[in-house]
Protein backbone atom coordinates (compact mmCIF):
# COMPACT_ATOMS: atom_id res chain seq x y z
CA UNK A 1 0.00 0.00 0.00
CA UNK A 2 1.29 3.84 -0.99
CA UNK A 3 0.94 6.96 0.98
CA UNK A 4 -0.65 9.60 -0.93
CA UNK A 5 0.28 13.71 0.23
CA UNK A 6 -2.85 15.39 0.25
CA UNK A 7 -3.98 19.43 1.26
CA UNK A 8 -5.08 20.22 4.36
CA UNK A 9 -7.06 23.17 5.85
CA UNK A 10 -3.91 25.31 6.40
CA UNK A 11 -2.65 24.74 3.01
CA UNK A 12 -6.08 25.97 2.09
CA UNK A 13 -5.90 29.11 4.65
CA UNK A 14 -2.23 29.81 2.91
CA UNK A 15 -3.82 29.65 -0.88
CA UNK A 16 -6.32 31.71 -0.17
CA UNK A 17 -4.28 34.16 2.02
CA UNK A 18 -2.03 34.79 -1.31
CA UNK A 19 -4.37 34.80 -3.46
CA UNK A 20 -6.18 37.67 -1.41
CA UNK A 21 -2.55 39.15 -1.34
CA UNK A 22 -2.39 38.95 -5.30
CA UNK A 23 -5.25 40.08 -5.76
CA UNK A 24 -5.18 43.29 -3.61
CA UNK A 25 -1.97 43.92 -5.09
CA UNK A 26 -4.16 45.02 -8.33
CA UNK A 27 -6.49 46.40 -6.30
CA UNK A 28 -9.53 43.61 -6.79
CA UNK A 29 -10.49 41.06 -4.37
CA UNK A 30 -11.00 37.36 -5.92
CA UNK A 31 -13.23 34.74 -5.33
CA UNK A 32 -11.16 31.82 -4.11
CA UNK A 33 -12.38 27.87 -4.17
CA UNK A 34 -9.98 24.98 -3.05
CA UNK A 35 -10.23 21.90 -3.87
CA UNK A 36 -8.76 18.31 -3.08
CA UNK A 37 -7.66 15.70 -5.68
CA UNK A 38 -11.06 14.83 -6.48
CA UNK A 39 -11.90 17.98 -7.23
CA UNK A 40 -13.76 17.92 -3.82
CA UNK A 41 -14.56 21.46 -2.19
CA UNK A 42 -12.53 22.02 0.58
CA UNK A 43 -12.49 26.10 1.21
CA UNK A 44 -14.22 28.78 -0.68
CA UNK A 45 -13.86 32.65 -0.25
CA UNK A 46 -16.22 34.91 -1.62
CA UNK A 47 -16.11 38.83 -0.94
CA UNK A 48 -18.65 40.73 0.04
CA UNK A 49 -19.08 42.65 -3.75
CA UNK A 50 -19.02 39.39 -5.77
CA UNK A 51 -21.32 37.99 -7.58
CA UNK A 52 -22.99 34.41 -6.82
CA UNK A 53 -21.83 33.13 -10.05
CA UNK A 54 -18.20 33.31 -9.13
CA UNK A 55 -18.80 30.83 -6.70
CA UNK A 56 -18.93 27.83 -9.03
CA UNK A 57 -16.61 29.75 -11.88
CA UNK A 58 -13.98 29.15 -8.89
CA UNK A 59 -15.08 25.90 -7.78
CA UNK A 60 -15.33 24.73 -11.73
CA UNK A 61 -12.00 26.01 -12.68
CA UNK A 62 -10.25 24.49 -9.05
CA UNK A 63 -11.75 21.39 -9.81
CA UNK A 64 -10.75 21.36 -14.14
CA UNK A 65 -7.39 21.87 -12.77
CA UNK A 66 -7.43 19.00 -10.34
CA UNK A 67 -8.91 16.61 -12.40
CA UNK A 68 -6.83 17.34 -15.63
CA UNK A 69 -3.77 17.92 -13.93
CA UNK A 70 -2.77 21.29 -15.76
CA UNK A 71 -4.63 24.99 -15.85
CA UNK A 72 -7.98 25.01 -16.71
CA UNK A 73 -6.64 27.17 -19.37
CA UNK A 74 -5.54 24.26 -21.22
CA UNK A 75 -8.77 22.90 -21.25
CA UNK A 76 -10.19 26.19 -22.88
CA UNK A 77 -7.45 25.22 -25.41
CA UNK A 78 -8.17 21.68 -26.02
CA UNK A 79 -12.10 22.82 -26.27
CA UNK A 80 -11.36 25.42 -29.10
CA UNK A 81 -9.51 22.85 -30.86
CA UNK A 82 -11.46 20.01 -30.12
CA UNK A 83 -15.52 20.78 -29.25
CA UNK A 84 -16.53 17.59 -28.11
CA UNK A 85 -14.30 18.30 -25.26
CA UNK A 86 -17.32 20.66 -23.67
CA UNK A 87 -18.97 17.27 -22.74
CA UNK A 88 -16.40 16.32 -20.10
CA UNK A 89 -18.48 16.91 -17.06
CA UNK A 90 -17.64 19.05 -13.80
CA UNK A 91 -14.85 20.54 -16.64
CA UNK A 92 -14.62 24.60 -17.14
CA UNK A 93 -12.42 25.60 -20.04
CA UNK A 94 -12.11 29.36 -18.80
CA UNK A 95 -8.25 30.67 -17.54
CA UNK A 96 -8.55 30.94 -13.50
CA UNK A 97 -7.42 27.16 -12.30
CA UNK A 98 -4.55 25.94 -11.35
CA UNK A 99 -3.75 22.43 -10.07
CA UNK A 100 -1.55 21.73 -6.70
CA UNK A 101 1.46 19.38 -7.39
CA UNK A 102 3.58 17.79 -4.71
CA UNK A 103 5.90 15.61 -5.71
CA UNK A 104 5.36 14.84 -9.19
CA UNK A 105 0.98 13.91 -7.79
CA UNK A 106 -1.79 16.46 -8.35
CA UNK A 107 -3.23 16.44 -4.92
CA UNK A 108 -5.67 19.58 -5.42
CA UNK A 109 -6.42 22.75 -7.54
CA UNK A 110 -7.33 26.50 -6.35
CA UNK A 111 -9.60 28.41 -8.70
CA UNK A 112 -9.81 32.27 -8.77
CA UNK A 113 -12.97 34.19 -10.49
CA UNK A 114 -14.43 37.66 -10.40
CA UNK A 115 -11.28 39.22 -11.48
CA UNK A 116 -11.05 38.71 -15.27
CA UNK A 117 -7.51 38.24 -16.83
CA UNK A 118 -5.87 38.28 -14.04
CA UNK A 119 -7.66 35.06 -12.76
CA UNK A 120 -5.40 32.59 -13.44
CA UNK A 121 -1.78 34.09 -12.51
CA UNK A 122 -3.79 35.23 -8.71
CA UNK A 123 -4.51 31.15 -8.36
CA UNK A 124 -1.21 30.83 -9.71
CA UNK A 125 0.20 32.68 -6.73
CA UNK A 126 -2.29 30.51 -4.58
CA UNK A 127 -0.65 27.67 -5.60
CA UNK A 128 3.00 28.58 -5.30
CA UNK A 129 2.07 29.71 -1.44
CA UNK A 130 2.05 25.66 -0.60
CA UNK A 131 5.20 25.06 -2.81
CA UNK A 132 3.35 23.61 -5.65
CA UNK A 133 5.33 22.04 -8.62
CA UNK A 134 4.64 23.14 -12.40
CA UNK A 135 2.53 20.46 -13.89
CA UNK A 136 4.88 18.12 -15.77
CA UNK A 137 1.97 17.12 -18.45
CA UNK A 138 1.35 19.37 -21.13
CA UNK A 139 -1.80 19.35 -23.15
CA UNK A 140 0.32 17.82 -26.50
CA UNK A 141 1.94 15.09 -24.16
CA UNK A 142 -0.83 12.62 -24.56
CA UNK A 143 -1.25 13.58 -27.78
CA UNK A 144 -0.36 10.64 -30.70
CA UNK A 145 3.20 11.79 -32.57
CA UNK A 146 2.04 11.93 -36.33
Amino acid sequence: MRSKPCLTLDDAHKMVAACRKAGAAKKMAPTVAVVDAGGHLLYLERPDRNGPNTVEMATLKARTAALRERPSSAFAKRVAERPGFLAVPNCLGVPGGVPIIWETECIGGVGVSGIGENDEPVAQAGADAVGSEKPKRSETSRRRKR
